[in-house]
C-alpha cells in the first residue's frame, strides 16, 4: 500500500479552459495501470473546449449544476449524483452552469501510443448560451 500526499491544485490551461477552472490530480495509473482520475472545479460559467477521448471519459458530479453537450446532440443539465459516459472519439464540452459552481469527477484510461485527448476549439459563447433556464 502507499498513501500519496495531495499534489498543489492545478490552473486549466486557457487553451482547454474558459473561465476559472481548477483541478486536483487524484489518481494517474502507472504502467500497466493507465487509469486517470481528477476532481475538476469550475466557476459559474466555466466550461472546458470541445474535446474527445481516445477511450473514452466517465464524468461524476460531486457538487453544483453543470452543463454537458456532446457534438450534435443536445445540452443536458447535469447534478450532483449524475454519471455521464462518453465513448472514444465523441466530441463533448462539459461545465458549470451560468450561475452555479460545479465539481465533478473526470475518469478516463490513458492510451499505450498517441494521445489520451484531443483538444478543439473553445466553446462559444453563443454555444454556451443555448443552455437551458
Amino acid at each position: 500500500m502507499e498513501i500519496l500526499n495531495k499534489a498543489p491544485s492545478v490552473k486549466g490551461p486557457a487553451q482547454m479552459f474558459t473561465g476559472d477552472v481548477w483541478f486536483d490530480v487524484i489518481a494517474k495509473g502507472e504502467e500497466p495501470s493507465r487509469i486517470r482520475v481528477n476532481a475538476v472545479h469550475f466557476a459559474p460559467g466555466a466550461r472546458t473546449a470541445w474535446h474527445s477521448h481516445a477511450v473514452g471519459q466517465t464524468l461524476h458530479v460531486t457538487e453544483g449544476i453543470g452543463l454537458v453537450h456532446a457534438r450534435g446532440g443536445e445540452l443536458v443539465v447535469i447534478r450532483p449524483g449524475d454519471t455521464i459516459w462518453t465513448p472514444p472519439g465523441e466530441s463533448h464540452w462539459h461545465g458549470a452552469a451560468p450561475e452555479h459552481f460545479m465539481t465533478h469527477l473526470a475518469i478516463w484510461d490513458g492510451t499505450e501510443s498517441g494521445p489520451e485527448s484531443e483538444w478543439g476549439d473553445l466553446v462559444t459563447n453563443e454555444e454556451y448560451a443555448q443552455a437551458p433556464p
